[in-house]
């Protein structure tokens, strides 16, 4: 059958008192069908069955004579049908289709019960580039679907040089309702703060937890007395735990009499509760420490604040600091683990005490052979203790995977020709520029990169030594691929952390232990004194 019997059949079955069949026809005549056939699409837009309507709808989408749809789409956008509407507003906007009428059918729609058609409203008013009713559209950040919302956002901003839209933002931000106001004082320039302020003020205990939030959010910033009394205020009196971590976060920085007795109260909570331990950790560790102590030894509290109790406990870095985290750094909870490798990172970093080093260096070290999860992390923790580097070096030679030996490589210091043993780590480096794994290859040529940086030339013995074919060594570096490195790494070490430039010597004790076998075997931790 050619084309023109299909249209004329379509025609046929287009008058029919079965409205499946009406429907079924205008639908073929939508894709198949021209111009000419675009009057009976439309004369079909006032077809008493909701089915029929939909379908003519979707033919004149499909046929694409705007012309045809000037007058029936804006019509069928006020469908009492949800269907009708939906089909319409995307025919609308696939014929292109502009005017006054239309941007009101579109605004109309706005507020529609189904949230396909606001979806459809938003994007015709988005190609149109026109936001529509303004009051509606600022309505729709208070929406729960975030397809709707977003697309709300999206148009106010691209219309946000329309004076009508700036003030119907703001007043959504001043006196609007739940989502729409949190939103709108979220998106809202932190320029317009002081404008808002009052209105910010009384948001604190307005009924809407995100308000409350979106509201502290904006006066963490003001350097205000009153203002500074008011979120105190708002924390001691806050109920709701969401609330409450924004609260602890923004005025962890405020001091103890403002923070520690609210962020106590927190604790316990699984939401509030690591950030709880975050403020605790800024406050006066006098005060503190009992706290985070305590919180870091509950097993009833959630992984996450034990493990934010853990990072507090490595930034404050009391005296017990090291010994606390140690003994939790191989339990089997994955979020503590990661928690007491950033507190001592910062404890690392920050400087250890002289008796601490080389218990720290030697867990950290075995850490970093055993625990998969957390290779880089631990690695992180490692950079710039020196202690370390003996063991790091064993690993070099004899590591039990190629993330292990990447790490392990990463945090050798073949940039110092003045040391003995750099010479040997330019060596390894030497050695795994053919390894399999690509991480392994990649820090063998920073080693390199390093190397030569400091001292320019190869160590002694690597010129003569055996070359590989190709002539040289410096022929064999493989290019890394960009991207493809296993976690980010420094730009540089830490300083050293002995004040005097070598290596500072652990207490005898700790020493014995590393080199005794019975504090050696398994019954016992190496982080203890020697009992011999």
């Amino acid at each position: 059958m050619g084309e023109d019997h299909q249209i004329a059949f379509l025609l046929r079955e287009s008058a029919q008192p079965d409205p499946e069949r009406r429907a079924a026809a205008l639908k073929g005549l939508g894709r198949i069908g021209r111009a000419e056939h675009a009057r009976v699409l439309a004369e079909a837009a006032d077809d008493p069955d909701p089915a029929v309507r939909a379908a003519a709808a979707l033919g004149l989408g499909r046929l694409g004579v705007p012309e045809a749809g000037e007058e029936a789409l804006p019509v069928l956008m006020g469908d009492a049908d949800r269907d009708v509407r939906r089909r319409a507003s995307v025919a609308a906007t696939r014929l292109g289709l502009g005017g006054p009428a239309v941007t009101r059918a579109f605004s109309r729609l706005l507020s529609d019960p189904d949230h396909h058609v606001r979806i459809n409203a938003l994007d015709g008013l988005s190609a149109l580039g026109v936001p529509g009713d303004v009051t509606a559209l600022a309505a729709l950040l208070g929406d729960p679907d975030p397809a709707v919302w977003g697309r709300a956002r999206t148009l106010l901003h691209t219309c946000g040089e329309d004076p009508a839209v700036r003030a119907e933002v703001m007043r959504t931000a001043r006196r609007g309702t739940g989502a729409a106001r949190a939103r709108a004082l979220e998106w809202l320039p932190e320029r317009c703060t002081r404008q808002l302020l009052d209105s910010l003020l009384t948001g604190l205990h307005d009924p809407s937890p995100a308000v409350r939030i979106q509201a502290a959010r904006r006066l963490f910033h003001v350097e205000q007395d009153q203002v500074q009394d008011k979120l105190d205020a708002a924390l001691r009196t806050e109920e709701h735990p969401e609330a409450a971590a924004g609260l602890l976060r923004g005025l962890k920085g405020l001091g103890a009499d403002r923070v520690a007795d609210a962020a106590v109260r927190w604790l316990r909570d699984p939401v509030a509760g690591p950030s709880a331990a975050r403020a605790l950790g800024a406050v006066d560790p006098g005060t503190a420490a009992p706290h985070l102590r305590a919180a870091l030894t509950d097993k009833t509290l959630s992984p996450h604040t034990r493990a934010a109790a853990a990072t507090a406990v490595g930034n404050a870095g009391r005296w017990d600091a090291v010994w606390l985290l140690l003994s939790l750094l191989d339990d089997p909870d994955d979020v503590l683990r990661g928690g007491v490798l950033d507190g001592l990172e910062t404890l690392v970093e920050n400087g250890l005490r002289p008796w601490e080093r080389h218990p720290v260096a030697w867990a950290l070290t075995d850490h970093l052979a055993t625990d998969g999860r957390y290779t880089w992390r631990t690695r992180n923790a490692l950079d710039g203790l020196t202690q370390a580097l003996p063991d790091l070096r064993r690993l070099a030679d004899n590591a039990p995977s190629g993330e292990v030996l990447a790490a392990a490589l990463s945090l050798l210091d073949g940039d110092d020709p003045a040391d003995e043993h750099a010479r040997h780590d330019v060596r390894r480096f030497l050695c795994r520029l053919d390894d399999p794994h690509e991480p392994v290859r990649y820090e063998a040529v920073l080693g390199l990169e390093r190397w030569t940086q400091a001292g320019g030339s190869l160590p002694p013995g690597q010129r003569d030594g055996p070359r590989p074919a190709g002539g040289s060594h410096r022929g064999r570096l493989p290019a890394p691929a960009p991207g493809r490195h296993p976690a980010p790494r420094r730009t540089g070490h830490r300083p050293a952390v002995s004040t005097t430039g070598r290596k500072a010597p652990a207490p005898a004790n700790f020493v014995h232990v590393r080199s005794c076998a019975v504090c050696r075997s398994r019954g016992r931790s190496t982080l203890d004194p020697c009992a011999w």
